[in-house]
């Protein structure tokens, strides 16, 4: 247990000081170079490799991603070149360091269950998308441990509805075997990121959100199924 706990902390350490790279380097390094030497930065020193499968889309607007674990973003950093705005909800933001890694490289803020908040997601969403950055969401808005993936939330397609985006899937797999600070656990050893097929946002398909939730939890289940370390 203490081991554990001493493996835990470890991670803790090489994430923040990850995060204090990034803010030491934003203003040194092209965009968006700061944000992926410090996800690198932390993959490599917690001896995380990831298998990717699927094709990355070139000309991907929206990347929508199921989310275990606090290493979710570095890993996703790290497995695409593209500059991603991450939405995450407003309170990050004031949050003391944190909120200035979340700033700095202007991540989009959702305040949820505001009205208002949903137009000026809209309006920053459009301006990312103009200087070429790819909208990068959480579509269940937390974190969940069990496998199970909580319902959507439909901030995500009505960004996505709003401007035709292209939008691709991205599943990964029980991170938060690997590391959770809820029950203060990290293991080394390789995680599997899959990319599915991208489509276009229909907005004539009310369902669209709810299908491609569904898609991901077969694609989830069916690749834990065959990985007997997350049984």
């Amino acid at each position: 247990m203490i081991f554990a706990r001493i493996k835990w902390l470890y991670a803790i350490i090489v994430i923040f000081s990850g995060m204090t790279l990034m803010i030491a380097t934003f203003h040194l390094l092209p965009k968006p170079y700061a944000v992926k030497f410090s996800a690198w930065f932390i993959r490599l020193l917690v001896f995380t490799p990831v298998r990717v499968k699927g094709t990355p889309d070139p000309d991907v607007q929206m990347f929508l991603i199921n989310h275990q674990s606090d290493i979710d973003i570095g890993v996703m950093e790290t497995i695409t070149d593209k500059d991603l705005a991450w939405v995450a909800k407003k309170e990050l933001f004031d949050v003391p360091f944190f909120g200035l890694v979340v700033r700095l490289p202007k991540d989009i803020a959702l305040e949820r269950e505001s009205k208002t908040s949903l137009v000026k997601l809209i309006k920053e969403c459009k301006d990312r998308l103009d200087h070429g950055r790819v909208i990068t969401i959480f579509p269940e808005g937390t974190r969940t441990e069990t496998g199970k993936m909580k319902p959507f939330k439909a901030g995500a397609k009505m960004v996505a509805d709003k401007f035709n985006l292209k939008v691709q899937p991205v599943v990964l797999i029980a991170t938060a075997q690997h590391f959770s600070n809820k029950r203060k656990i990290f293991r080394s050893g390789t995680i599997t990121a899959i990319y599915l097929d991208p489509f276009t946002a229909d907005k004539n398909n009310p369902e669209w959100l709810k299908e491609t939730q569904n898609k991901m939890q077969q694609v989830y289940d069916s690749e834990v199924a065959v990985l007997p370390q997350y049984a």
